[in-house]
């Protein structure tokens, strides 16, 4: 008797544990809920072939944009406009740059089959000098799943 009040138990705390465990998975540092895993379609299977007739595709209507000339500790930012122009919808999960310099900002919700959208890429030149080229890697659910971006300017001292 006492042995299965003590499974019983061990077995309500396994419960509990779980859940909590579930809920930390699902939920960022902040609190705020993240994106469902069920949203992104991965198209990779385990033979490595992909169909790819089903992915979003990411169509940027430039990937490089010249500032000109800029005068140093200036700031100035661009908005590279993209489509999605596959079938299903897409994620972006990440977007980077090649110096601190640069900040981007996207969406983090998903974008649906014909929707577009931007990623804000925000260039402080600030101690730069001369001919600068950074370089901003939009990472998403697509097929390549990286798409690089690049912005220019001549900064000119003040």
């Amino acid at each position: 008797m006492m042995n299965a009040m003590r499974s019983g138990f061990l077995f309500i705390i396994f419960l509990i544990s779980a859940g909590i465990g579930f809920y930390a998975c699902n939920s960022s540092s902040d609190g705020k809920q993240m994106l469902s895993s069920g949203l992104v379609t991965n198209p990779n299977t385990a033979n490595g072939k992909v169909d790819q007739s089903m992915l979003p595709v990411i169509t940027f209507t430039e990937v490089e944009h010249d500032f000109g000339l800029i005068m140093e500790g200036e700031t100035v930012s661009y908005n590279f406009k993209f489509r999605n122009t596959g079938k299903s919808d897409l994620v972006i999960t990440e977007v980077s740059t090649s110096c601190g310099c640069t900040v981007p900002s996207y969406p983090k919700n998903a974008i649906r089959p014909g929707e577009e959208g931007f990623v804000k890429v925000a260039f402080n030149s600030r101690g730069k000098r001369g001919y600068q080229t950074k370089s901003v890697v939009v990472l998403a659910n697509t097929q390549p799943n990286a798409t690089q971006l690049r912005i220019k300017a001549q900064i000119a001292k003040q």
